[in-house]
């Protein structure tokens, strides 16, 4: 499911830079002074905006690779579905609620919070987010 977000994210980011690069084309082609310049700096931002989201974006899809070829733990690492007496995670990258085999998980970066606190744990242990005590009921 991670897959398909990260993916969904870069392709519309894609046909964003595509359709950014025509109005660029167009604008060139209608140059009027002050207007044109200010047009032509609106663009150039808007595009090291989405080239920058496209990195980041890149760099989650390296994350989720690096999730899927995890070695099989008992302890809480970057791929880790952890269920909790609370909620479950997917430790790997901040793509939000998923739903797996009809059970709701959250997916979250390994540099969150919450999989900061959970990284390293084993079943059975106990942890505190947000002021509540929570126990970690099974890692896959």
């Amino acid at each position: 499911m991670c897959d398909e977000y990260v993916e969904s994210r870069i392709q519309r980011i894609l046909k964003s830079l595509k359709d950014l690069e025509e109005d660029m084309e167009n604008e060139g082609k209608n140059s009027a002074g002050d207007k044109y310049e200010t047009g032509r700096e609106m663009m150039s931002e808007e595009w090291n905006k989405l080239s920058n989201q496209l990195k980041e974006f890149k760099q989650q899809k390296d994350t989720l690779k690096l999730a899927k070829s995890r070695q099989d733990a008992q302890h809480v690492q970057l791929g880790s579905l952890v269920k909790t007496s609370a909620s479950n995670y997917f430790v790997s990258i901040p793509a939000g609620k998923l739903e797996l085999d009809n059970e709701i998980y959250y997916a979250v970066g390994a540099n969150s919070p919450v999989a900061r606190l959970l990284m390293g744990k084993l079943e059975g242990e106990e942890f505190e987010f947000n002021n509540i005590r929570n126990n970690i009921l099974t890692v896959n």
